[in-house]
């Protein structure tokens, strides 16, 4: 989908004017929506049974199902979905945003008048680099809060089509920032968490309903002539199961999604909208959703007008409903679907079948049920509340990634430092720090301004914007530098740079951003710190090399209190535990992968060198996980099974013992659920400053026909005092954690040696299969 021009957001200082104005706006303004169906005062329809709440909710639908007309039902399949009068049913817009806050992209979120924001917290790519599931889930509830809120206001509605899943496979990607990152089991546990913050999940019912996106690999915008309206994204049975299609199983299967978007894109020549064995056969069959499922917007009508890939509009209306979508992001199946039936290429009930999903959504989320509403106690005085700020703030502090840090480099000092040169075009930003899909903020601190909370600064911007075009302003800031005690550059990318609809050309700074940081670092009379905002990864080579930049910090986009985080890790108030969620490349690692080349594995026969640090091996500027501290920690293992036993019935032997060694046992020839070992560590803490450790564990299978260097199992965040030690146990499950898929798409077990990585410690646990009979 494409995002509208996005309204100016409001700076507000101090933030208590913002809560005075809100609190004028309850008194004028606060109104409850009117009931979207089932109004006891309709005396029409006040007592159909669809409106009875005692009712179970496919009994409720059956029953609204057969009062409609066709051409009721078929004005109910698209996202501006009409209403139906004479049922005393509203009008609804599906379309709404939440990707890390509120967000008025959709058409059925608005802001103004009622509202003059919500928590914009930091954007995906950042909040990934927490590696904190918690959190995640605690963000999740606040966006939640908010948007129940608005609806409740009249300015919102229930389903939100987040979070974005895909995998950030490519670092040109527009839309890698939107993402969790390049692991798809650091991506799956994200989508679980942040679904579950969102939804509620409380019994069957729905605080709000999420939405899973974009299904499936999807990870091209436009490129060298390609765009993600036509693309054919060709992907092997393997990379597709370990890869691409893991978070979204994850979403269903363990989150409860209500929802999943389908994407504009082919996959191995079918729109994956009109794909039945994707979208019927996988997630509503194998994952068994509890929802339904949602086309990008326009998907179905480009495969008419874009891919050719059907003779009629009416064809393609027809075969995306045949495959299992429930509900159009835009006008076709409105305009084609009586055509389709008339035609005898689509029957009622399939109609009826879509309707049942998304209807089923709605009386979940209690649209159905009256005037009495859940959560109708939350207002305009639940969003923006100081803790939801702080919460932003607390992700931002999270997410910032320390990647370099030498000589007599951070934390600055109010004493040493009490002069600071703030330069660059992104030193004094307020939405560039929110990213995409964001809305209004709450209000924001830029990094000038939370710098200036500390010390006395000098501001000079270098260039006029991130693109750099010029070098006329830098010697102002190289006189600024020249002048301070110590110099903090502020870098990077925006929206006109990374976006949706806009991959990269390369991984480079813009423009003459290289020539300003060198030039200033030079000229800087106190330790020089390079602070780079952006969504995807950079080569910054140069500056790595560069021994008069002390310290390189990576921001991403840290949401609406950005500033204030970024001057807290400069000045030690808090310690940085981020990590980063993707590898950053050399420049040279683009020439050797174009952006359609969907394989994940290495093919050294076509000089291919694989993607993600799961496959690549070559030379990177920054690896997946990197991130230091303040403080140093040490790894020991407490405790570990050294083996594990795989019991299997005899008749899934294949061809012999020596087949199933080499190939592995199925995961589904044996029982997972009982297949668990927990790992116990001690992390201490051994320099001199309280600090949170990201503990990660990584497993490599035994060496042979595998082609995994070595792949993310399990992560927790730990806060350890200065000199003090905590135990962390850590689950690992065999099928799930130390499984690998084989050319067929098959997950298995591999049998023998594996080795798990904690940090630099290395530990063996063998894996060997036991013939007995398994009792269910």
């Amino acid at each position: 989908m494409v995002q509208k021009p996005h309204i100016k957001c409001i700076t507000i200082s101090p933030p208590s004017l913002f809560f005075i104005l809100i609190g004028f706006l309850i008194v004028f303004t606060g109104k409850s929506r009117p009931p979207f169906a089932c109004d006891p005062s309709n005396k029409v329809t006040k007592d159909l049974t669809f409106c009875r709440v005692n009712l179970p909710i496919k009994d409720r639908v059956k029953d609204l199902l057969g009062r409609l007309t066709l051409q009721e039902k078929i004005s109910l399949l698209v996202n501006n979905a009409a209403a139906v009068p004479r049922l005393g049913i509203q009008g609804y817009e599906w379309w709404s945003e939440a990707l890390h806050g509120v967000s008025d992209v959709g058409p059925g979120t608005k802001f103004l008048p009622t509202f003059l924001g919500a928590t914009q917290f930091p954007q995906v790519i950042t909040t990934a680099s927490t590696f904190n599931d918690t959190l995640w889930e605690e963000i999740g509830q606040v966006v939640s809060n908010e948007a129940r809120a608005m609806y409740n206001g009249g300015m919102a509605g229930l389903t939100f089509w987040s979070p974005n899943v895909n995998i950030f496979r490519d670092p040109r990607w527009g839309r890698g920032q939107e993402t969790p990152g390049e692991d798809p089991a650091l991506a799956a546990r994200y989508a679980v968490r942040y679904v579950k913050g969102l939804q509620g999940n409380v019994g069957n019912r729905l605080k709000v309903a999420a939405c899973c996106k974009h299904y499936t690999a999807y990870d091209l915008d436009s490129w060298h002539g390609y765009n993600r309206h036509s693309f054919n994204a060709k992907v092997s049975k393997q990379d597709l199961e370990d890869t691409y299609n893991v978070p979204f199983k994850a979403c269903v299967l363990e989150g409860k999604v209500a929802s999943v978007m389908c994407s504009y894109n082919q996959v191995n020549g079918k729109p994956t909208c009109a794909d039945s064995n994707l979208l019927k056969s996988t997630i509503r069959g194998s994952w068994r959703l509890n929802g339904y499922i949602v086309s990008d917007c326009d998907s179905v009508g480009v495969m008419y007008t874009d891919q050719h890939y059907t003779a009629t509009p009416e064809d393609a209306t027809a075969e995306s409903i045949k495959a299992g979508l429930d509900l159009d992001c835009g006008p076709s199946l409105a305009v084609y679907t009586e055509g389709a039936i008339k035609q005898g290429k689509l029957k009622e009930v399939d109609v009826d079948g879509a309707l049942a999903n998304t209807i089923g959504v709605q009386m979940r989320l209690g649209m159905f049920d009256g005037p009495k509403q859940p959560y109708a106690n939350l207002g305009i005085h639940d969003v923006c509340l100081m803790s939801s700020n702080q919460l932003a703030l607390e992700a931002a502090r999270q997410g910032i990634v320390l990647l370099e840090n030498r000589g007599r480099g951070p934390p600055l000092s109010t004493v040493r430092h009490r002069t600071v040169a703030v330069i660059g075009p992104n030193s004094d930003v307020t939405v560039t720090m929110i990213g995409n899909y964001a809305g209004i903020a709450c209000g924001y601190t830029t990094p000038l301004q939370g710098i200036a909370r500390y010390v006395k600064t000098i501001h000079q911007v270098g260039c006029s914007d991130v693109s750099c075009k010029g070098n006329q302003l830098i010697g102002p800031a190289e006189k600024a530098a020249q002048q301070a005690d110590a110099t903090v550059l502020v870098m990077g990318l925006d929206q006109s740079i990374e976006a949706e609809e806009r991959d990269r050309a390369n991984i480079l700074l813009p423009g003459h951003q290289q020539e300003l940081i060198s030039r200033v670092a030079k000229s800087s009379r106190g330790p020089c710190v390079l602070v780079i905002m952006s969504g995807g990864p950079l080569d910054i080579t140069f500056a790595k090399r560069d021994p008069r930049i002390l310290a390189i910090i990576w921001a991403g986009y840290p949401g609406q209190a950005g500033g204030t985080a970024i001057a807290d890790v400069l000045f030690g108030t808090t310690n940085p535990g981020g990590k980063l969620p993707m590898t950053w490349y050399p420049q040279e690692y683009l020439a050797k992968v174009p952006m359609t080349n969907m394989g994940m594995r290495a093919d050294p026969s076509h000089n291919y060198p694989g993607r993600t640090y799961r496959f690549y091996k070559g030379p990177v500027v920054y690896p997946f996980g990197h991130g230091l501290s303040y403080t140093t920690f040490h790894h020991a293992i407490a405790q570990a099974a050294t083996s594990l036993s795989v019991p299997m019935l005899p008749i899934h032997l294949e061809n012999n013992n020596a087949t199933t060694l080499t190939n592995g046992v199925r995961i589904a020839h044996t029982k997972c659920s009982t297949l668990l070992t927990t790992l116990h560590i001690n992390v201490k803490n051994t320099g001199t400053m309280d600090g949170t450790h990201t503990m990660m564990v990584f497993s490599s299978p035994p060496e042979g026909k595998w082609a995994t260097n070595k792949q993310l199992v399990g992560f927790q965040k730990v806060h350890v005092v200065a000199g003090g030690l905590q135990r962390v146990a850590l689950d690992l499950h065999v099928c799930k954690h130390m499984s690998v898929v084989d050319q067929f798409g098959i997950r298995r077990v591999p049998m023998g040696e594996h080795t798990l990585h904690i940090g630099d410690i290395k530990h063996s646990l063998t894996i060997k299969p036991t013939i007995e009979e398994i009792k269910y």
